[in-house]
């Protein structure tokens, strides 16, 4: 029973070590998304923020 258990709870652990792995790799795809507008911004800023 305790193996079951530990079987079990180690599949667990798992899962949650691969969602907070995906979850940090989306953040820095984000952040580094981000971080390239900002630079094309900077380089261009009239191309990025149009005058209306």
């Amino acid at each position: 029973m305790k193996l079951l258990f530990t079987l079990i709870l180690l599949m667990n652990l798992q899962a949650c070590t691969v969602l907070a792995i995906a979850d940090a790799a989306g953040s820095a795809v984000v952040y580094g998304a981000k971080t390239a507008v900002n630079v094309l911004d900077a380089v261009t800023p009239d191309i990025v923020n149009k005058k209306k």
